[in-house]
This record gives structure tokens, C-alpha cells and sequence, in this order.
């Protein structure tokens, strides 16, 4: 018989104030806790998640920087600070590279994390494994962890007042779990229950999306919460998260290829994870030879949440750069996952069909 090994995370807390429920969750899990996050984010919420713990008689045994890369040597140095301290629970705060920093830690030391993601740019508060990097930025690999987060917590409020920019990263790297399952079950249909189950959660990532997210990008442009917003949170978080959970990861393709790529690139490493796949999403439509009228209305919808529809929206690059990230890209392992093979040569001319297409918006 074939054995499966789904991990998911024990609770997924999601509403306007639900950071108000931290204290407790905490206290449930531990008397030590470390908080870890990037700067900004320990400075959005490090008084609000010192008060919680405070009334939950938890102690913040210390707050700490993740390191600013999901790289190793930053997982061994917080899990040494952590095993120094004997905390209890960790807790993190950030956005994707931040929380797969400190899933790791937690992996590594058997610790339960509470993750309380302060951008909506990716799934990772709720998936079981860390997208590694190397010291520099440049993408290492893809980590399975034994654990997912003991809660998540997911709150509108805080997520209205992040910059829109980190939210249409979020809507271009959960539209990606339809347009790359879609394209990887052309090489391999989905026919068992879990990749069966996995391509229904990735359509219902593109259709709230679809319906909901030019109007939740526009409400946080705002700083507004809306209904609009609490919808594509719960497709970049959870639908996007059981997409992952259901396919045991394996359903990404050209989208986050084209992404691996970009780290390779000075100028583009930074850009953003999900506006980097946003991006190659509209070249994963090409790649699969779709008509221009259909590319044409993705990029209708990609320009409402705020992803970049051209190279230009990403940085200025020479043609030494864009042949570096075409050729990574290419090598990458999820561009193996695409029906048809992919050459540099055809990469290259799929992106230059797409800034065509982008100037008749």
C-alpha cells in the first residue's frame, strides 16, 4: 500500500484583532518564549506580542533577527540562541523568509512555532517546510520539516497596514498554484485522491483571487480591512497552504523556475518572492503556447493586484543580467515539471512576447 505523511498546522487563526489571541495560544504551548522576525516586523508587533505574553504569564525570554536569509548557518545560530535561553515556543513574525527561518528552528530543536505573518506575501505561516538560501540570497533548496506551526495567526487588521506591495506578492504567488498545477498535470494528470484534492484547492485560489483581489489590493492601498481582503486572505493562506500540503509540494513549474532564477540576479533578488512569480506566471502562460487573448486577461487581472506585468517594473537589466537569470531559470528544478522542454533560447523569446503583450494594456 502507498503511505502518505501530511503535516498540518494545529490551528489557523484568521480575522480583524485575532493577534489579541496570542497570550493564550502561547501559554498553551510554553512558559519561554523567543520571539524572532525581521526588523520591521519586530517593530510593527513587538509591543503588542510582549503585552500578550505578559497577561498570559509567558515569558519573552528575547526578541532576535532572523538573520535576513532562510540560510543555515542563520537556522544554527537562532537554534543555538534558543537551546541557550531553553525557550519553550518560538514565535515568528515577518514574512516568508522570516517564518521559514524560524519553522526550521523549530524543526530542529522538536519546538512548537507560532507564526504571525505581518506581510501577505506568501503561504509559508502555514506550510511544513523552508525554502532555504545560501548566505547570499541565492536559492539552495526546498526543506521538508516534520512539523508545521503549532497556530497561525493571521490578523486583517495588521495585514491592512503592510505595505500593498507585499499583498500583490501574495495574490501573484497563490494565482501561480492554478496556472503551475494546472501546467504540471499536463505532464502528470491528476488522478489519486491528494493531487485530485490539491488541483481543487488551486482553483479555488485563482477564483477568489479572480473575484476578490483587485478589490482587496485597492482596500490596502487604503490601509483598509475589507471583506475583499479577509477572502484572498484565506486563498494566499490556507487554500494556497492545502494546495502545498495535498500535492506534498510538488506542483510548482515554470512560475517558480522563472523565480529561482531572479536570485541569481543582483538587482532582483530583493524584488520579492511572489511579485518575481507573479511575473513568471504570465510566462508560464506563454510558455504553453495560450493565445494572446487569454495571456492578455491574466494580465488584466495581474495589473489590478498590483503585479508587474514587465522586466522594467523589476529593475533595469543589461543583456549579461537577463541571460544569467534566463539560464538559471531554465536549470531550475520545478522548469522540469513543464510539458515541453525548455531552452534558453525559448525563454527568452516567451519573456519578449509577454512585454508585447504587456504594451497593449
Amino acid at each position: 500500500m502507498t503511505q502518505q505523511n501530511l503535516v498540518f498546522p494545529a490551528r489557523v487563526l484568521r480575522g480583524a484583532g485575532v493577534i489579541n489571541q496570542l497570550g493564550a495560544i502561547c501559554a498553551g504551548l510554553g512558559q519561554r518564549a523567543l520571539l524572532i522576525g525581521g526588523h520591521q516586523a519586530l517593530q510593527a508587533v513587538e509591543a503588542q506580542v510582549r503585552a500578550q505574553l505578559l497577561t498570559a504569564n509567558v515569558t519573552l525570554l528575547a526578541q532576535e533577527w532572523f538573520g535576513g536569509e532562510t540560510s543555515i548557518t542563520h537556522i544554527n545560530r537562532l537554534a543555538a540562541i534558543a537551546s541557550e535561553l531553553h525557550a519553550e515556543v518560538l514565535i515568528g513574525v515577518g514574512g516568508g523568509k522570516s517564518l521559514d527561518t524560524v519553522k526550521a528552528v523549530g524543526a530542529q530543536l522538536g519546538l512548537p512555532v507560532v507564526t504571525l505573518p505581518t506581510i501577505a506575501a506568501t503561504c509559508s505561516a502555514v506550510t511544513p517546510l523552508s525554502i532555504r538560501y545560501d548566505d547570499n540570497g541565492n536559492f539552495f533548496d526546498i526543506f521538508p520539516l516534520p512539523q508545521a506551526p503549532a497556530a497561525v495567526i493571521i490578523d486583517s487588521e495588521l495585514l491592512a497596514n503592510a505595505p500593498p506591495r507585499w499583498l500583490a506578492a501574495g495574490l501573484g504567488d497563490t494565482l501561480a498554484k492554478w496556472y503551475e498545477f494546472r501546467a504540471v498535470s499536463a505532464r502528470h494528470p491528476a488522478r489519486a485522491g491528494n493531487a485530485l484534492s490539491s488541483l481543487a484547492h488551486s482553483q479555488i485560489c485563482y477564483d477568489v483571487i479572480a473575484e476578490h483581489g483587485p478589490a482587496a489590493y485597492a482596500a490596502v492601498q487604503r490601509s483598509e480591512s475589507s471583506a475583499s481582503l479577509d477572502q484572498v486572505l484565506d486563498a494566499i493562506f490556507t487554500w494556497a497552504g492545502l494546495t502545498s500540503l495535498m500535492s506534498n509540494g510538488a506542483h510548482a513549474a515554470a512560475s517558480h523556475a522563472i523565480y529561482e532564477g531572479f536570485t541569481f540576479c543582483d538587482k532582483t533578488r530583493e524584488f520579492g518572492h511572489g511579485l518575481l512569480v507573479g511575473f513568471g506566471n504570465l510566462c508560464l502562460l506563454a510558455l504553453e503556447h495560450r493565445a494572446d487573448e487569454e495571456v492578455l486577461d491574466e494580465m488584466r487581472l495581474a495589473r489590478d493586484c498590483g503585479v508587474p506585468l514587465t522586466l522594467g517594473e523589476i529593475a533595469e537589466l543589461d543583456e549579461r543580467e537577463l541571460a544569467l537569470i534566463v539560464r538559471e531559470s531554465v536549470h531550475a528544478p520545478d522548469m522540469a515539471n513543464m510539458a515541453e522542454a525548455v531552452t534558453e533560447a525559448r525563454l527568452l523569446a516567451v519573456i519578449e512576447r509577454v512585454e508585447r503583450l504587456a504594451a497593449r494594456i
